[in-house]
């Protein structure tokens, strides 16, 4: 798994994968600066919770008065840290986020639950501040006992050395197989003042989210209130973070909080996420969703290309959705689009064992420009070799057109090579 990182290799400001495997081929070519965020410290640190020589551990202090939203798995069997944060949330004050990785705290009955405690109750106590405004997350290995000693004694350390412009390191701490960190960031106008919002991310395999990715934190200098937080991260999450998948497996620890320090440029109170005021935050903020979610796609177990799927006329947008992920996590289908094998069958297959409503004679089926299939048959004017060239990049779309109803959907996931086995196979060694 992951290798020591020196000093000089952290401070270069290159890549250095920490994962075996190689950097994704998809990853950017330039990570974005984040600017630093009123009301937002972030500190790093190696407390060996799972493997020695890496930081594992993050500090978010946020200034008194933070606003938080969040969303989270809907596993049966979601973790000690997403109880903690569905429970303490509903008060809507956060003034710090702790998360580990090596560890998930999932599957880790009562003395999971007491580790979260113990680790928000450190916190509390070395920020002043209630153990319900301490947000935790956890990612790694399932159902090992949490270590939570190890990241308590370096809490100290953390809240002292907090910096406003730590967001790679940040995104670093919480990566385990990611081979790249994930960062976004934007600026938005709210009644003619600027606010700033920043984001990272983690995530890489387990990925079918039912509200997010694995681990996901959004923070805004703009004041706004919980309800409204919430509002706006409900409806972002649909068409990113809910429109992408990996494999078709769903995290027991996925988290995606979103905080508001309202230590920015002052404007005028927003009551609604309604408010018109809010439309260009809600664009910019859903821009930054989206970016993340694609980032995570763009870094799924092995993958080798970014698959873009796009439902139309079907019977509502739910039943796009629905036939657009039986497509996104067929095996069959990422398999094909893994081999520049431009077999539209498998597309028909994923369309059919959906459950959705579909006319063999309607359907209409395109890679790229080219179309492959319709009415009810190969297209009069296929072209084996433009189909495949169409999936042969590292970046492919699949159009599919039910022509039965208004219903559209888009959602992303990328294609299935041998890496993902080597990556899963070797995980916990």
């Amino acid at each position: 798994m992951a290798k020591a990182r020196s000093a000089k290799e952290q401070n270069t400001g290159k890549p250095v994968p920490r994962a075996a495997h190689p950097v994704s081929p998809l990853a950017p070519v330039k990570y974005p600066t984040l600017p630093p965020l009123a009301g937002v410290r972030l500190a790093t640190g190696e407390a060996g919770v799972r493997y020695k020589g890496r930081t594992d551990v993050l500090l978010v202090t946020l200034a008194p008065g933070t606003q938080a939203a969040g969303v989270f798995t809907k596993s049966k069997t979601s973790s000690a840290p997403v109880e903690w944060c569905r429970a303490n949330l509903k008060s809507g004050g956060a003034r710090a986020l702790v998360v580990n990785s090596g560890n998930a705290n999932a599957f880790t009955g009562k003395a999971g639950l007491e580790g979260a405690e113990a680790v928000a109750r450190s916190a509390s106590a070395t920020l002043g501040c209630k153990a319900g405004e301490v947000m935790l997350a956890s990612t790694g290995v399932i159902g090992e006992p949490l270590p939570a000693e190890r990241i308590t004694k370096i809490l100290g350390k953390l809240a002292d050395e907090g910096s406003a412009s730590a967001w790679r390191a940040a995104a670093e701490a919480i990566m385990t197989t990611d081979t790249y960190p994930k960062l976004a960031t934007a600026q938005a106008m709210i009644d003619g003042k600027r606010v700033t919002i920043n984001g990272i991310a983690k995530g890489s395999g387990m990925i079918a989210p039912d509200m997010a990715t694995m681990l996901a934190f959004v923070f805004t200098d703009a004041d706004l209130p919980a309800n409204v937080l919430q509002d706006l991260l409900s409806a972002g999450v649909k068409p990113s973070f809910n429109a992408i998948t990996v494999d078709s497996d769903t995290s027991t620890s996925d988290t995606l909080i979103l905080f508001a320090t309202g230590k920015g440029a002052s404007h005028p109170g927003i009551a609604k996420a309604s408010d018109k005021r809010l439309v260009e935050f809600k664009r910019k903020l859903d821009e930054v969703l989206l970016d993340l979610a694609l980032q995570v796609v763009k870094d799924g177990e092995g993958a080798q290309k970014l698959i873009r799927i796009d439902v139309a006329g079907a019977e509502n947008d739910a039943a796009a959705h629905r036939i657009g992920m039986s497509i996104a996590n067929s095996p069959l289908v990422k398999t094909a689009i893994a081999g520049a094998d431009a077999n539209w069958g498998r597309i028909v297959m994923a369309v059919g064992k959906s459950g959705e409503r579909a006319d063999r004679d309607k359907l209409k089926i395109a890679f790229g420009n080219q179309i492959v299939a319709e009415k009810g048959a190969r297209a009069a004017k296929y072209d084996e070799a433009a189909a495949t060239k169409a999936v042969s990049g590292r970046e492919v779309h699949i159009a599919v057109d039910l022509g039965i109803g208004k219903g559209v959907a888009r959602v992303w996931t990328c294609d299935l090579t041998h890496g993902y086995i080597d990556i899963n196979g070797s995980y916990r060694s």
